[in-house]
Order: C-alpha cells, then sequence, then structure tokens
C-alpha cells in the first residue's frame, strides 16, 4: 500500500512537471506567434513608410527637375508662345520720317491700352499699331510723362486682338534675376532675347527731360536694339516688371527698363488725366563724390552728391542747402551718389513731402528738412 501511494505520488509529480511544461512550451509559442505578428505588422509599416519617403523624394526630384526644364530652352519657348500676341509694332510719322518701336497690351481696370516709351510717339502723328497676328489699327496718345519715358496709347481694336499682360511689382527683383525682352528690333516682328538684371536704381537721360533724369531704372543684359523701345521685361513666369527704353551705344550687353513700379504707379493717371505730375524737385545741380575729389576739396566723407549750383526755383535752397554741401543721407537712407538721389525722389516721395537732408558742411554735419518742389515742365530740346 505504501509502495503504490509512493508511485502514484511520482507519478502525479511527472504528469504536473508535464502539463507545466505543456504549458509553458504553448505559452511560448503563443508569445512568440504574437510577437512575430506584431514584428511582422512593424516591419510592413516600416516599409510603407520608407516607400512614402521614397515618393517625397521622388516628387521633391520631378520639382526640381521641373525648375531646372523652366529655364531652359524648352520654358522660354512656352512663355514666348504665351506672350507673343500681346506685344505690338508700333509706327509713326515725325517731321523728319517714320519711327518705329514696340508696346504691350494691358487692362486697367477694365480699359485696354498699349503701354509704350514716350520717346516712342513724341511728336508724332498718324500713330498706328499693328499685332503679332498682322492687323493693325490707328491709335491715339492717350497719356505721356517724358520724365517717366512712359506712354499710353488707345486703340480701337477687335477685342480678339487684345491679350494683355500682367504687371507685377519689381522691388522683387535682384541683381541675378533672369528676364526676357520681347520687341521689334529693326523691325523684325517679335523678337525676343534673354539676360539678367545686372544692375538696379540707374539713371538715364534723354534729350527732352530737359537735364533731368528718368530715375530708379533697370540695367539689364538682355539685348535691346532700336525698335526694341516700349516692349515688355518679363521675369521668368511671363509677368511684366519693366519697359525696355534704351541702350548705350557701341556697348555689349547693356540695356535700360523702366520698372514695373514706375507704370503701376502712373497708369491712372496717365489714362485719366493724360499726364503724370509727380515727380519730386529739389532745384539742385551737383556732381558725385569719391575719394580723389574728397582729396580735393579737402573733406573727410568720400560719398555723397555734392551741391553746385542751384535751379529756380530751388525748393532746397531755400530751405538751407549751401553750394558745397555734400548731401549724405535722405530721411536716414545713405546716399551715395546722383543715382540714389534720383531713386529715392522717385520711389519714395510725392510733390510737398517733407525730406530730411543730412548733409555735411565742411567738417560739421546738419539735417535739413525740405518741403518738396513739382519737377517743372521739361524745356523742348533745342
Amino acid at each position: 500500500m505504501d509502495e503504490f501511494k509512493e508511485h502514484y505520488g511520482r507519478t502525479s509529480s511527472t504528469l504536473l512537471l508535464v502539463i507545466l511544461l505543456t504549458g509553458l512550451l504553448a505559452g511560448s509559442i503563443t508569445t512568440y506567434y504574437i510577437a512575430f505578428q506584431q514584428i511582422s505588422s512593424l516591419r510592413k509599416d516600416v516599409s510603407n513608410l520608407k516607400n512614402q519617403v521614397s515618393n517625397l523624394w521622388g516628387f521633391q526630384n520631378v520639382v526640381n527637375q521641373t525648375i531646372t526644364i523652366y529655364q531652359n530652352n524648352t520654358a522660354l519657348s512656352e512663355i514666348y508662345e504665351r506672350v507673343k500676341d500681346s506685344v505690338v509694332m508700333i509706327r509713326g510719322t515725325t517731321s523728319k520720317g517714320t519711327v518705329q518701336g514696340s508696346g504691350f497690351v494691358y487692362n486697367f481696370s477694365g480699359i485696354i491700352v498699349v503701354v509704350t516709351n514716350y520717346h516712342v510717339v513724341h511728336g508724332t502723328v498718324n500713330v498706328s499699331v499693328t499685332f503679332s497676328n498682322g492687323n493693325g489699327y490707328a491709335a491715339t496718345v492717350n497719356g505721356t510723362d517724358p520724365y517717366a519715358d512712359l506712354a499710353v496709347l488707345s486703340v480701337n481694336a477687335s477685342s480678339i486682338d487684345f491679350k494683355p499682360l500682367e504687371i507685377v511689382s519689381s522691388s522683387t527683383l535682384r541683381v541675378g534675376d533672369p528676364v526676357i525682352a520681347i520687341g521689334n528690333p529693326y523691325g523684325l516682328v517679335g523678337s525676343m532675347t534673354t539676360g539678367v538684371v545686372s544692375a538696379l536704381g540707374r539713371t538715364i537721360t534723354e534729350e527732352y527731360t530737359g537735364g533731368f533724369g528718368i530715375a530708379n531704372i533697370i540695367q539689364t543684359s538682355a539685348p535691346i536694339n532700336p525698335g526694341n523701345s516700349g516692349g515688355p521685361l518679363l521675369n521668368y513666369c511671363g509677368k511684366v516688371v519693366g519697359i525696355t527704353t534704351a541702350i548705350v551705344a557701341d556697348s555689349q550687353g547693356l540695356g535700360f527698363a523702366i520698372p514695373s513700379n514706375t507704370i503701376l504707379k502712373e497708369i491712372w493717371s496717365l489714362i485719366v488725366y493724360h499726364t503724370y505730375e509727380g515727380h519730386s524737385y529739389l532745384g539742385l545741380k551737383g556732381a558725385d563724390m569719391d575719394y580723389d575729389t574728397a582729396q580735393q576739396i579737402g573733406v573727410n566723407v568720400t560719398y555723397g552728391w555734392g551741391v553746385v549750383d542751384y535751379l529756380n526755383p530751388s525748393p532746397a535752397h531755400d530751405a538751407g542747402v549751401l553750394k558745397g554741401d555734400i548731401i549724405i543721407a535722405m530721411n536716414g537712407s545713405r546716399i551715395k551718389n546722383s543715382d540714389d538721389v534720383a531713386s529715392y525722389l522717385e520711389e519714395n516721395t510725392l510733390p510737398g513731402n517733407t525730406v530730411v537732408l543730412t548733409v555735411r558742411r565742411g567738417s560739421l554735419t546738419y539735417d535739413i528738412s525740405v518741403v518738396l518742389g513739382r519737377r517743372p515742365q521739361p524745356s523742348p530740346p533745342a
């Protein structure tokens, strides 16, 4: 009996041990299976994430590639196709013969006009506009501003010929930005050239401005030739950022354009009042300062604009500015030369505004408040 109990006890213990081991093994298998499923799911998630990241990189590469393609000849040809019908040829007759230039169509609050240069239509009669499809119409000079070399024409054309361009702000332009010029050089209709913005804030003069400068000009390396005048200067989105206006004779890749901000500022007045009279006036003549000039006159300032004479009337002289003064700042903005003077006045002031001129007089510096005048009408060329 005792032997039976002992044998039974050993058998029971063995059975319990087997059951326990079986349970542990089953639990391990179950745990492993669950863990395997989680790991498998995690691996799928990681794989999906990798695919998403790959797709994002692929999309980024497409974007970069698109930008690259956008700046090659294919994209330029697409821009040209979009805008060529908006650029027109302008012809007129003067006492000296026939003149020819370019222009572009613009929609100002529902009023369709052609924008061009003043010098293209100055002194002309029988002005005509011809579109890229060959359709030509008589045009009327609606408004002009010689001080900005701008003119606006009215054209009684078919509405299907009017394909206006969009004018955007030129404030975002930077030296090095690519630009496109489209016009009719030497009568070659619809010619396109490209280049970059090579400088900003230049000042040029024309014979019809009476010695006053045309300020805040864009300098560009896009080739510009006679007949281009009045055509649009475009950014690489096909938007107008300027209007080509002048070249330097015998130069290589040196042209100038009126900034679009000037067009936007004046267009309403040119259409409604046929002129623009918002050009501020100091009434001074001056010369740029540099190191050599400073040494010659014995001053320690090598930049600025030195006053050499007054015009009549002279708001600056009436306010206390003297010959020999060197203007070194305007409303706190540093003035390095005459370009800075003209560009600051053109872009930031109107007649009747008060500006504070910081001038160097000998070894002393003064701030002089000047109430700006209105620039007089230009005298006709001699």
